[in-house]
């Protein structure tokens, strides 16, 4: 096999690993699917972590998932479904960084391996083995990388942003306690 002919595979491989991987995710948000909980619940748990309006979070982070996972695995419109899933994964690595790095903790490791990934196929591009190739990357051009990256930067910045002040806020009327309840007794 030449060179490019695995770079092809590599990257097909990985497109639909990933790609999969977050529609399937994505799912479980919007329809319930694969033990999911569907837009209700996903958006009762999104209120519960500071992500407000809750319903409209968990149907944004159902469709970037959803639809750039798919995207991805079909290699169409490659960065703009890259920069998509990675901006949903951004999103869900904020949730989980308290908890550390590792998934096994509840830490964003899994969030942060979608995200890496899913962004490094936007920017590498998804090979000859794709809807874009086939297309003649018509929704694949150079210029399309720092494009959606940068909306998709901006509009996660400000929708983890305003969680963040959100749970800032909340914990300004908190005090915290001088004292174990282990030692009070």
């Amino acid at each position: 096999m030449r060179r490019y002919d695995r770079r092809d595979l590599g990257l097909l491989l990985l497109r639909l690993g990933t790609g999969g991987v977050l529609a399937a995710h994505g799912t479980q948000k919007l329809f319930g699917w694969f033990g999911g909980h569907g837009i209700e619940g996903t958006g009762q748990f999104m209120e519960s972590v500071g992500y407000v309006p809750g319903r409209t979070s968990a149907t944004a982070a159902g469709l970037a998932e959803t639809g750039g996972g798919a995207l991805l695995a079909l290699g169409l419109a490659t960065p703009a479904a890259g920069a998509a899933a990675a901006g949903a994964m951004a999103g869900a690595a904020a949730v989980h960084t308290p908890n550390g790095f590792f998934n096994q903790g509840g830490g964003y490791e899994y969030a942060a391996t979608l995200g890496l990934t899913a962004a490094g196929l936007a920017v590498t591009g998804p090979g000859r083995l794709s809807l874009d190739h086939t297309l003649g990357h018509a929704v694949n051009r150079g210029w399309m990388i720092p494009a959606a990256f940068a909306a998709t930067a901006a509009g996660t910045a400000l929708v983890v942003g305003a969680r963040a002040r959100r749970l800032r806020k909340a914990k300004e009327g908190e005090q915290e306690s001088l004292f174990e309840e282990e030692f009070m007794e």
